[in-house]
């Protein structure tokens, strides 16, 4: 005995489905751009790390050489 089902439950699937295929691009942009924004994040974090990493550097190496200089005995 074959069961029938409901038209509106067959329309209310079937729109479900195609409200899923048709939101499927705009959510994949979204996630492209928000992987884009999060690894542009990063690499100026990453710039910012190394240039206060340098900065400190530089400081130690001055230091240093201010150090040695006066060591120097005339």
């Amino acid at each position: 005995m074959a069961e029938t089902v409901n038209s509106q439950v067959t329309d209310s699937i079937t729109e479900s489905s195609l409200e899923v295929i048709g939101n499927a691009p705009a959510i994949a942009i979204g996630n492209l751009y928000q992987a884009t924004a999060q690894a542009l994040a990063n690499a100026a974090h990453n710039a910012t790390v190394a240039q206060q990493q340098a900065n400190i550097l530089g400081q130690a190496v001055t230091a240093q050489g201010v150090a040695l200089i006066y060591a120097i005995k005339i």
